[in-house]
């Protein structure tokens, strides 16, 4: 296990570049998982990546190894939904309650099977994030996920946008949809498992669709909520990570704290004009 930095200055400026990238990219992500009606999505295979790190964790791997085995993990789930839902009559929502519970009852599971003399787990930083507690050293994992994620987000950009601003007239074009759905779902939990060590399992899906909700109320073009999405992701996350180290509060409520109060901000505006 990693050591913690005795670097306070070190910490927060880990902390802030983690929270700054998984932000941004969590944003464009979330825009076209909100348009395509799969803001379950994200809740699913974060309950998902709890079995990865569970296993990794019964295999004798400390939490920060055992997301190497919640990345590939997670992938596979998110690839069950999509051809759940692309073979079958289940839809997407009920496609991701299934895969999500049943691999959140594993993970449980899994973790009551660890030996009586294993390691204290800090369980409550799984569940909830604890973006201070990222080092330095943790960042090579970060990186290395975001920005292959990254990447095929861009080469990719224009047909995922496609397919999730209207599926039926893609598929009238000759798109082949399901296997950019695929890639979609499949980018998603690469992204999750990475924002599971900011704001923890249970509050992914807030970073994902709060940014692009909030764009929604703002803009009408789809580039104009991608771009305000990703500015409010990011910024949400760098004035989150400030303010859980200054009001020593947990990083991931704070930061989630942040994108709710601009999102009712910007509704009681809307609806005062």
């Amino acid at each position: 296990m990693a050591e913690l930095s005795t670097d306070p200055a070190a910490s927060l400026l880990s902390a802030l570049v983690a929270g700054i990238a998984v932000g941004g990219l969590c944003a464009a992500l979330g825009v076209l998982v909100v348009q395509r009606g799969l803001a379950l999505l994200a809740d699913g295979l974060a309950h998902a990546s709890f079995a990865g790190i569970a296993l990794g964790l019964l295999l004798g791997l400390s939490p920060e190894q055992s997301f190497w085995v919640a990345l590939p993990t997670t992938c596979a789930i998110a690839v069950g939904i999509g051809l759940l839902e692309q073979r079958t009559s289940v839809r997407g929502d009920a496609a991701t309650g299934i895969f999500f519970s049943v691999a959140f009852a594993v993970g449980v599971l899994l973790l009551s099977l660890r030996p009586r003399d294993a390691p204290a787990l800090d369980l409550e930083s799984i569940l909830f994030g604890n973006i201070s507690a990222i080092q330095p050293s943790q960042l090579p994992f970060l990186a290395t996920v975001l920005v292959v994620a990254s990447l095929a987000l861009a080469a990719t950009w224009s047909r995922l946008a496609y397919a999730s601003f209207d599926r039926e007239l893609a598929l009238l074009s000759g798109v082949r949809v399901a296997p950019i759905e695929t890639l979609l779902f499949v980018l998603t939990a690469a992204v999750v498992v990475v924002a599971v060590k900011t704001v923890g399992v249970f509050l992914v899906s807030a970073f994902l669709i709060i940014p692009a909700a909030t764009a929604q109320l703002l803009f009408r073009t789809f580039s104009g909520v991608t771009l305000f999405a990703v500015i409010l992701g990011t910024a949400g996350a760098a004035l989150g990570v400030f303010a859980a180290h200054r009001l020593h509060a947990p990083s991931g409520a704070t930061i989630i704290l942040t994108l709710g109060f601009v999102f009712f901000a910007v509704l009681l505006l809307r609806r005062g004009r």
